[in-house]
């Protein structure tokens, strides 16, 4: 099936592009619920999905406003008010969400199948104590799937945004939207989008202009994400994905690095190509649990890692200064 939306030259002028946290949330969210997840999110999703199974994850909040297919609440992935938002301003935006938003959004919900479950009651009848425990719940995912792995993702969402601006500033915004995905078309004025799922706007409905959110997790499809008086939002693949999680650290790099910090300095951030903790690295490098703890901690006062909670120990992860040291030289 095929939709269209109208754009006028105003339109087109006010589109812009933006990362957004939140999208990358409910996407990944979405990508774990389902048997059938890509090959090239393989390597993550083994990682994460244990974390979030012990942390009860797997039957909260989320589960419920996220189903796997189809329609998902429009108020968690609340208009980005810059490029480059961070998650504490977008869950400040979900937390503001009115209660007449969120409760249409429920009843969407119900008449997709997806209602129903006593969380949404909640959330229906006290949408502002709700929205609270949603946040928290967000935050906690967030730590657990996302935030060690962020650098790389949005160093990634980052490339594609800035890829984009320079096609529009070379070839115009009709050429980029044409090139954004195999759905998405434009035709004389008009955005055309072929779609399976979720209700697109038609340009009474929307607010003007367009947003676009250049997303992880959303491949290989377009997501698109409508409410009344503000600019549609379409979540498409970024590029380069198929290279997201291939290992980073050269070893030629490792060792240059190491002349300067020290060699089990080096070899704790090459180790970190994956997020882990104070005891597997100790395991993996051979190092005391105490020594590899010190070394943490100076390279995370460095700026080279950063920790995030996972029950009750921490995973470290490099930062992209750490992996920008540990990338192979280029040569001439």
């Amino acid at each position: 099936m095929e939709s269209g939306l109208s754009f006028s030259a105003t339109d087109l002028a006010q589109t812009r592009f933006a990362v957004s946290p939140m999208w990358e949330v409910v996407t990944s969210f979405r990508l774990l619920g389902d048997p059938a997840e890509p090959l090239l999110h393989r390597r993550w999703a083994a990682q994460v999905r244990p974390r979030l199974l012990r942390a009860g994850l797997d039957r909260g909040w989320l589960a419920d406003l996220v189903p796997g297919r189809g329609y998902l609440a429009d108020f968690l992935t609340p208009t980005p008010p810059g490029p480059f938002p961070g998650l504490p301003a977008e869950l400040a935006a979900i937390r503001r969400t009115p209660a007449e938003q969120v409760r249409a959004d429920l009843q969407t919900l119900e008449a997709k199948g997806g209602a129903g479950r006593a969380r949404l009651r909640q959330l229906h009848e006290e949408p502002e104590a709700a929205l609270e425990k949603v946040a928290a719940e967000i935050e906690t995912y967030w730590e657990l799937a996302l935030a060690p792995y962020w650098a790389r993702i949005r160093r990634l969402l980052e490339a594609d945004l800035f890829h984009r601006a320079r096609q529009v500033a070379e070839h115009g915004s009709a050429h980029v939207l044409n090139e954004l995905h195999a759905t998405v078309r434009w035709d004389e004025g008009t955005l055309r989008l072929l779609r399976r799922h979720c209700h697109h706007p038609t340009r009474a409905e929307a607010g003007p202009g367009l947003l676009l959110v250049p997303s992880v997790f959303a491949w290989p499809r377009v997501l698109t994400r409508t409410v009344v008086s503000q600019a549609p939002q379409l979540a498409y693949p970024a590029r380069g994905i198929g290279t997201l999680w291939e290992p980073r650290a050269g070893a030629a790099a490792a060792e240059a690095v190491a002349a300067v910090i020290g060699r089990s300095r080096a070899l704790l951030l090459a180790e970190l190509d994956t997020p882990a903790s104070t005891t597997q690295l100790a395991r993996q490098c051979g190092l005391s649990a105490a020594g590899v703890s010190q070394h943490l901690t100076a390279m995370r006062n460095a700026g080279l890692v950063t920790a995030h909670r996972n029950g009750r120990s921490m995973l470290y992860a490099r930062t992209a200064v750490a992996d920008a040291l540990l990338a192979p030289a280029e040569t001439p």
